[in-house]
């Protein structure tokens, strides 16, 4: 038995190894086959063939091909709609610390010591035979997260190894890091201003949702990797939401950990993550109506005790998901005595349909209003008016309501 035996379905495999029976299965499939009890996810392999060759082979064999990454050697086979990579052994001829000029080689070995981390540069062969040029086995069963090689010359290469060795060390690592990785890290953490702002972006949403959160952003903070990406950040803040249960959701994360104003900006998030940020950040006021239709900002703090009519208040004015997220840091930011009640109010917030005004401008022009800026006005003290009522009238006593208050006349506007 082998650790191949530990898949689910090889046949794609299979197919792959008859076509190119020198390939081998590289990386975190092979790590995390040999870990068991894994989900083990994209089955990429290496091969000593040069891309061109490979293509040539898949395509006679029939098997669908896609050229991702021919400058660097990987063809994408797919087979029954699985996607397998398949990437010629490699030699770096020169690095910028962001890309690497690459050359074919067929020496495993040389392929090997060019790969960032001990238990990643591990191989297996159709046989399930595991090839560990540098140690990787010792090290997962060690629980220890080392480099390939020298780890400044590693970094050097490429400067997101940095972050990359931190979101692996949380889930591979032990509690206490490799010493030669932290401080080779520690005296090149500035290499990370090279790097652009989304790759940036990707690894930390990637570190967020990771294990053992706190710990790794001390060892973060400590290295001096973590004020350059999130600034202000507040580890106190997001362990006491991760006490109270907070989701696997990276960017909620994210904004409990910072309130930063430009952290959007910072990493260049999308336009979508950048809005949500914005909108759970406790700076930000939520809107709050009186029961005379007064529009009132208030200092957003959701709390547990608040009645169903200012919920549906709040999410007639506000996504749903925001409402949410800010549950999370106004509990967060609560003391200890207040920590009842907040789980309650999100089960409430989350079965809660979201109201919707049940009037537009045109039922207003159908009881004779004619075209012009009294009808949004109209619209938007009609809009007060059920708001203050919990948002509950519905169609027809919102038309009631409307009908009482033609024609119009300058107060009516301003209700």
């Amino acid at each position: 038995m082998t650790i191949l035996d530990r898949l689910p379905d090889r046949s794609g495999l299979d197919r792959l190894w008859s076509i190119l029976p020198q390939a081998r299965l590289v990386g975190g499939s092979v790590r995390d086959l040999l870990l068991g009890g894994q989900e083990v996810h994209d089955l990429d392999l290496a091969t000593p063939e040069p891309p061109e060759d490979v293509q040539a082979l898949l395509e006679a064999a029939g098997v669908k091909t896609i050229p991702t990454g021919l400058s660097h050697g990987t063809i994408t086979a797919v087979i029954a709609r699985v996607p397998y990579e398949i990437t010629t052994l490699r030699r770096d001829v020169t690095t910028d610390g962001r890309h690497a000029e690459v050359a074919w080689t067929t020496d495993w070995q040389e392929d090997a010591a060019r790969r960032d981390f001990t238990i990643n540069a591990l191989f297996c062969d159709r046989d399930g035979t595991i090839h560990d040029y540098f140690g990787g086995q010792g090290d997962l069963k060690a629980h220890r997260l080392r480099f390939v090689g020298d780890a400044g010359q590693r970094i050097e290469e490429d400067a997101l190894r940095i972050l990359r060795f931190f979101r692996f060390d949380a889930r591979f690592g032990s509690a206490v890091p490799d010493a030669e990785a932290l401080s080779a890290i520690h005296v090149r953490a500035g290499l990370i201003a090279g790097l652009s702002a989304e790759r940036l972006a990707s690894e930390m949403l990637r570190i967020l949702i990771g294990p053992h959160l706190v710990r790794t952003l001390a060892h973060m903070k400590g290295a001096g990797v973590l004020a350059p990406i999130v600034p202000d950040a507040r580890l106190d803040r997001l362990a006491r939401a991760l006490d109270n249960g907070l989701p696997e959701d990276g960017l909620l994360r994210l904004g409990l950990l910072s309130d930063a104003p430009d952290l959007a900006g910072k990493l260049r998030l999308s336009g979508k993550q950048s809005e949500r940020l914005a909108r759970m950040n406790p700076a930000n006021r939520l809107t709050s109506f009186d029961q005379d239709g007064g529009v009132t900002p208030v200092a957003a703090r959701l709390r547990p005790e608040l009645s169903d009519d200012c919920l549906r208040q709040l999410l007639s004015c506000h996504p749903k998901e925001s409402l949410i997220d800010r549950s999370w840091s106004a509990q967060a930011d609560t003391g200890a005595q207040e920590q009842s009640g907040w789980d309650t109010l999100r089960a409430r917030l989350a079965a809660m349909a979201v109201p919707v005004f049940p009037l537009a401008g045109r039922d207003v022009m159908a009881l004779g209003v004619p075209a012009g800026k009294e009808i949004g006005l109209l619209i938007g003290a009609m809009t007060s008016w059920w708001r203050a009522r919990g948002c509950l009238p519905d169609r027809k006593a919102c038309l009631s309501e409307l009908k009482n208050r033609l024609p119009l006349s300058p107060q009516d506007l301003e209700r």
